[in-house]
């Protein structure tokens, strides 16, 4: 599968909705999409997971220096995520920890969710509010 990348604005932030697999192929294209949001002054930034179907650890590092990135340029990041098992991967890697992740436990056919609550790193709530750990 490819990736898709799509950007929209949502409540003042940029959304980038990635799509397919995120690889040693595909991730310096989302690599090179993120740097050009930063370079265009988007520094509050969030990256809609939703459906990924496959992230491999290239995919994680492109995320891990977008962040840094980002930070060193005084802005925001959260991963949008509604993939248990992308959720698990930043679990078992302890990203959780490092990223500000919002679970977005929706029924298969609706919409992603209207603005993403503020949280802070390290916390995945579910979709009735409560912290998943």
């Amino acid at each position: 599968m490819d990736l898709t990348l799509n950007v929209h604005s949502q409540g003042g932030r940029t959304v980038l909705e990635v799509s397919g697999e995120v690889d040693v192929y595909t991730g310096p294209t989302l690599r090179d999409r993120i740097t050009a949001l930063l370079d265009g002054g988007a520094l509050d930034l969030v990256i809609d997971l939703g459906r990924v179907e496959f992230i491999d650890s290239t995919g994680l590092g492109v995320l891990v220096g977008a962040l840094n990135r980002v930070r060193d340029l005084g802005g925001s990041m959260v991963l949008r995520c509604s993939q248990e098992r992308v959720l698990k991967l930043l679990r078992i890697t302890g990203l959780d920890q490092v990223f500000t992740v919002q679970a977005v436990l929706d029924p298969p056919g609706a919409g992603p969710a209207a603005e993403p609550p503020a949280e802070k790193p390290g916390q995945i709530p579910d979709a009735d509010g409560s912290e998943v750990s």
